[in-house]
């Protein structure tokens, strides 16, 4: 296996944070070539000193002077399409990372994708600038990866459904009065794993798993009847694939995300790693599952409405649900008014054009503002 060179979009977040780790412990295949960050500086310049990139990106640099540091939004571009980078791992929060991953797969690049919004808001321009381009997209997300994982060198028609697993959030035993009082410090008590703040709370209303299952649909071609959610509150079971004969493939681990980000970047190869605690059945056990309560969480079912729906409807719902959420992380409003907000901009923007880059853009800065002004922000 030769060195492969990387870039990382969101080197100080969760998941940037989590690859770094990886590719510490894997330099004899793997060399640094790019980082960017949105804004945390202090984090970025350790990162730079460690592993010694090319390329350092600051996208918010508050006005001040970072000396070699390219500063503004169009680092990330600029960073994903550098010669000496073979590998893009978007691990951007939100729609921000769109024009990222587009033009490395016009570039030929792989990308990793952690930036699921790309795939939301744009899957069939993704899916273009592959054809355009040669770039190869390859899920971090653990049940995206798991997926891969059981149906590579299988052709597509031989998947009957796929099962996405999630782990219910901190809000799985709460009723629906309890959660309409729910502070920001109970969205952010998740049971299984250690993630950032958005898509903390993205996992306690259950948008993350409507935006995975849009996920799905794009990366596997598969229907939206062909995608299901169940409940597994250990998160041990990452994904289940049902083939046509009734067999059924899953993949299991420990829930660390260093498992998904090594094979992005090895993936059909696997390398050997010791980073992660080896898997012990015993201390697992049992694994359980229940149906998603989805009257309960509207989140859900308005994503995969507005995925089935098409158009500009899945960049409205992914951008009023990174409105509603960013205004609840700043304690403006309260946690249940984040699925109202997303259905009353569903209910408004759903039908615009969603077509070219241009108009999703338009409808994602629509949906940002229908929801600032329905609670007067």
């Amino acid at each position: 296996m030769t060195v492969r060179r990387v870039a990382i979009l969101g080197s100080t977040g969760s998941i940037g944070t989590t690859a770094l780790r990886v590719l510490s412990r894997q330099r004899e295949h793997f060399r640094v070539s790019a980082l960017t960050a949105f804004n945390n500086a202090a984090l970025l310049r350790e990162q730079e000193a460690q592993f010694h990139p090319a390329f350092v990106g600051l996208v918010n640099n508050g006005a001040t002077d970072h000396g070699t540091w390219q500063c503004g939004r169009d680092c990330l571009v600029a960073a994903a399409t550098r010669d000496d980078v073979d590998i893009v791992i978007n691990a951007v929060v939100g729609a921000a990372g769109l024009d990222a991953t587009l033009a490395a797969l016009e570039r030929g690049k792989r990308v990793a994708l952690a930036n699921k919004e790309t795939l939301v808001m744009a899957g069939h321009l993704v899916h273009a600038a592959c054809a355009n381009g040669g770039g190869e997209l390859v899920p971090i997300d653990s049940e995206h990866s798991a997926i891969l994982q059981c149906v590579t060198g299988r052709p597509g028609i031989e998947v009957r459904r796929v099962i996405l697993t999630a782990s219910g959030g901190p809000f799985r035993r709460w009723q629906p009065e309890q959660m309409e009082r729910a502070s920001l410090a109970d969205a952010l008590q998740h049971p299984t794993w250690r993630m950032g703040r958005k898509i903390t709370v993205d996992s306690a209303t259950l948008a993350n798993k409507a935006l995975e299952v849009i996920e799905a649909h794009y990366l596997f071609g598969l229907a939206y009847d062909q995608i299901e959610v169940v409940v597994h509150p250990q998160s041990v079971i990452h994904s289940f694939v049902e083939f046509v004969d009734g067999s059924v493939l899953a993949q299991l681990g420990v829930p660390s995300m260093e498992l998904p980000v090594l094979y992005a970047l090895t993936h059909p190869q696997r390398v050997p790693d010791t980073g992660v605690p080896p898997f012990d059945p015993l201390e697992v056990s049992p694994l359980t599952f229940e149906r998603v309560r989805v009257a309960d969480f509207p989140a859900l079912a308005l994503g995969i409405s507005a995925g089935r729906a098409g158009g500009a409807a899945p960049a409205v719902y992914n951008a009023s649900n990174e409105e509603a959420v960013s205004l609840f992380l700043e304690g403006r409003i309260g946690f249940a008014d984040i699925p109202r907000a997303i259905a009353s901009s569903l209910q408004t923007l759903a039908t615009q054009d969603g077509e070219s880059r241009d108009a999703i853009i338009a409808a994602d800065a629509a949906a940002r503002r229908h929801v600032r002004d329905l609670f007067r922000c």
